[in-house]
């Protein structure tokens, strides 16, 4: 039998026990151990039957059962402080208290990866499940406070319902192409898709701060429910909480309140750290070397407030990521590396975020390890189904693996969840690329000029509608795109274009390095 709990997974019959996708090294005593109280949980298991399981009926110490106690707790992430897997009921014995959900057939050592067609219909479900946008909040008055938590406060109560399963959410990058309350709800409603729009408003001043959120009806503006919270400032995270436990009651019909109060972020306990983070996301989906060298900057403070801020840990990965995959700088491998260890470190500390998993996953790609990333983006995913940043990276890692009609699925997904995403230019562009590998070079070539002029498309998207367009027969389109390119980044080789993008068919890259050769984008 095998079972999931927290960050793990548990194969009885093959005695494993992997978290994520990295198998722990256990210790064939402490596996039985594991297994004698999984096997039965919904009891005490005594010291005596513990010595007479482990030992046989041997003559051995408490102490002995005492180590092993502290290494089953070690390989599970446990401790005798925070015993949240293994309980100890002091003179009596021990209880296995963490939930447990039964896993079907999959490879333990994939337990991140699920049958793709499987999630696809999932996806397609969640486009028939009600459906939500949470907007920026309204300022009223002056001040940084205010402007950050009209962003901060909306950005968390995304993530938070992104994990409730029965209701679709529009990812931050839509909604908050929106204003609040000064939008009309008819035009939400018909731009995003959504049937309902929770709006709200900030007014803070430096030592208090009044919060007001609205949940409405689309289609005919009417309100499902409101509150007003107020806090001092120096207060503000536990009226945050406040706020992400009224919201989930509020849209919460089909799980009970005890799972909606689980679904909440882990944040930090510094306001400094948690502002600063929120800043530096404002630069962070801008492909622009400086910007992105301000997000650096700002996710670096707030970390240096707050070291163990996973938030800000997967948000700096991202930034480095994106140094090497834009080849910002003159040395991409200290880019690749920072980007691994700060997603890394992320994970570490918050396991079941999608976006420190999503992260996770994004690193592998610097290295060519798509299958790897494969497992952890599957996971983001796991975790978050509406998460649409995530199915974009999952869409483009099948692209490249070469399973296109995978890729051109979840491509498309994720522009359902996400239509006004900062990364929908490369939701389009990897559906070009599918279309491109299957050989459908007109299409092909129309999608990649839609991703070529969408909003902060980058010059690696531009070289993608080179080739296209090169290979569907048009010229002089082609033509006019590396013309752009070249006149923007004079240095652009295409052995940067498949660092960044390494497809694993020779055939398939042969065949669009040929089409930039064409057009004056030498190899190297």
């Amino acid at each position: 039998m095998k079972y999931c709990f927290e960050d793990f997974s548990i194969d009885l019959a093959r005695q494993e026990l992997w978290r994520g996708g990295s198998a722990v090294d256990v210790e064939p005593m402490v596996f039985q151990l594991l297994q004698h109280l999984i096997e039965n949980r919904e009891r005490l298991v005594s010291k005596n039957e513990l010595f007479t399981k482990l030992w046989n009926r041997q003559a051995v110490s408490d102490a002995a059962l005492s180590t092993c106690i502290k290494s089953a707790r070690r390989a599970v992430n446990d401790s005798g402080d925070r015993q949240e897997i293994i309980k100890t009921v002091h003179g009596k014995g021990f209880r296995w208290i963490a939930p447990l959900r039964p896993v079907a057939k999959a490879a333990v050592n994939d337990q991140a990866a699920t049958n793709a067609d499987a999630i696809d219909e999932m996806w397609a479900e969640a486009a028939r499940r009600p459906s939500i946008a949470i907007l920026p909040f309204e300022i009223i008055g002056a001040g940084v406070e205010a402007q950050t938590l009209s962003e901060a406060i909306p950005h968390e109560l995304i993530a938070t319902i992104a994990r409730l399963r029965w209701i679709s959410i529009i990812a931050r990058g839509s909604s908050f192409r929106f204003h609040s309350a000064r939008d009309d709800l008819n035009e939400i409603r018909r731009r995003l898709g959504v049937r309902y729009c929770m709006t709200g408003s900030v007014e803070a001043s430096e030592k208090t701060v009044s919060i007001s959120v609205t949940l409405a009806d689309t289609e005919d503006s009417q309100v499902i429910w409101a509150d007003r919270f107020r806090s001092n400032m120096e207060n503000i995270h536990e009226i945050r909480e406040k706020i992400i436990a009224q919201v989930i009651f509020a849209i919460e019909v089909q799980l009970p309140l005890s799972e909606a109060t689980k679904v909440r972020l882990r944040s930090p306990e510094n306001i400094d750290a948690w502002a600063t983070y929120h800043l530096g996301l404002q630069s962070l989906y801008r492909f622009d070397e400086s910007e992105n060298a301000r997000a650096v900057a700002l996710f670096e403070n707030a970390l240096a407030l707050e070291p163990n801020f996973a938030r800000a840990y997967a948000a700096l990965s991202f930034a480095h990521f994106k140094t090497a995959f834009m080849h910002y700088g003159s040395d991409r491998e200290v880019a690749v590396n920072a980007a691994r260890a700060a997603a890394e470190q992320s994970v570490d500390l918050d396991p079941m975020d999608p976006f420190t998993n999503f992260n996770m996953g994004r690193s592998l790609w610097l290295v060519g390890d798509l299958q790897g990333a494969k497992s952890w983006l599957n996971r983001s995913t796991s975790l978050s189904p509406n998460f649409a940043q995530g199915i974009y990276a999952r869409a483009w890692t099948e692209t490249v693996l070469g399973s296109s009609e995978i890729g051109r699925r979840l491509s498309d997904d994720a522009r359902m969840l996400s239509p006004l995403d900062p990364l929908l230019y490369a939701m389009l562009a990897t559906r070009a690329m599918s279309l491109a590998i299957e050989g459908n070079h007109t299409e092909a070539a129309k999608w990649s000029v839609r991703a070529a002029n969408a909003p902060g498309a980058h010059d690696m998207i531009s070289l993608i509608a080179i080739f296209t367009n090169e290979l569907a027969g048009n010229r002089e389109e082609a033509a006019n795109w590396a013309r752009r390119v070249l006149a923007s980044r004079q240095d652009i080789k295409q052995d940067q274009f498949f660092r960044s993008f390494p497809f694993n068919d020779p055939g398939t890259r042969r065949e669009f390095s040929d089409a930039l050769s064409r057009h004056g984008i030498s190899e190297s």
